[in-house]
């Protein structure tokens, strides 16, 4: 064992922020149009939010009104959006993945959640506070080689030292936590800027945070603003789902499945799932981009909840 760390960003965080905005732009489409091909990307900060990237679609969407609903009607919203690249599409267009890549799904029997202990602790403060008072704000736990609490770090706008602290310690009292428990709070001191206001945010930055937690190597993909004909998305997806499946069926521990595409190819390069260290071939699911999507039942406008505290754990079809 070693000491371990995870930490969690609120919805107002400016990188949330950004991520929120993309994925709402895709129900947006995906409310009037399942086949829309979308990979939105947004850029924001200090009262200006760039709206860029691709999009195949019947549908009529108004952005900048997208973008004011979450950001805020103050701020000033430029787009650039284009159609897909025909020759991307082309190999989409006959069932191949979007793009190639590496997706990584992970399961655990820490939690109820089937996720790592610290990643679970960090986003449970994160959402505890942030329903009290929802502004930009920051937790992170860190768990000692013994299992206890080492330390909490809660950073949060527009709640002073010892308000944030006293939530801090109820949040401590109600899920029973013991260990050194050294508490960070608001450590630069209390803040009134946040989000927009005060900082840059750019979709896709906080990777580890939609995912398992530090602890667990991801392929590198984004997933807001995609729809599932990206695998970075939807590959993903279902990795989570099949190591939810083998844990469950194997009684295992720890799962890691790793699925690998070539852009324009259908059926994964890799399909690895590694059960509780010894690696296999996953067998009886089909791993082709379509059949993800009509598995998992993805081209409906589901998207935005999932960019608020990550994509696993929080009860969405690929967890259950």
């Amino acid at each position: 064992m070693f000491y371990r760390t995870a930490e969690s960003v609120s919805p107002k965080h400016p990188d949330k922020l950004c991520d929120r905005i993309s994925d709402a732009i895709l129900d947006a489409y995906f409310k009037k149009d399942p086949n829309a091909r979308v990979a939105a990307e947004v850029c924001g900060g200090h009262g200006k939010v760039f709206v860029t990237g691709e999009i195949t679609s019947t549908a009529d969407v108004d952005i900048p009104a997208i973008v004011k609903r979450i950001a805020g009607d103050y701020v000033e919203v430029d787009t650039n959006i284009v159609k897909q690249s025909p020759e991307i599409a082309q190999g989409v267009d006959v069932g191949g993945a979007g793009d190639q890549g590496i997706m990584i799904g992970y399961a655990c029997d820490e939690t109820p959640e089937m996720l790592p202990r610290e990643v679970v602790l960090a986003r449970r403060l994160n959402q505890f506070i942030y329903k009290k008072h929802p502004y930009d704000g920051k937790t992170q736990v860190t768990i000692a080689p013994n299992g206890s609490i080492d330390s909490i770090v809660a950073s949060f706008q527009n709640v002073p030292h010892d308000e944030l602290e006293k939530l801090v310690r109820e949040f401590i009292k109600k899920h029973e936590l013991s260990g050194k428990l050294e508490l960070h709070i608001n450590p630069a001191g209390d803040w009134s800027q946040g989000g927009f206001e005060a900082d840059a945010g750019l979709t896709g930055r906080k990777l580890i945070v939609d995912n398992y937690g530090p602890r667990i190597a991801i392929g590198g993909g984004c997933y807001s603003g995609k729809d599932p004909s990206k695998v970075d998305r939807s590959a993903a997806y279902m990795a989570r789902r099949i190591a939810v499946d083998y844990l469950r069926n194997r009684k295992a521990h720890d799962v890691l499945v790793r699925l690998a595409y070539a852009i324009g190819y259908a059926e994964p390069l890799e399909k690895t799932v590694i059960i509780d260290g010894e690696p296999e071939e996953i067998e009886g699911y089909d791993l082709t981009p379509n059949g993800i999507i009509k598995h998992l039942d993805l081209k409906r406008p589901i998207y935005e909840k999932t960019a608020e505290y990550g994509h696993y754990g929080e009860g969405f079809d690929w967890d259950k």
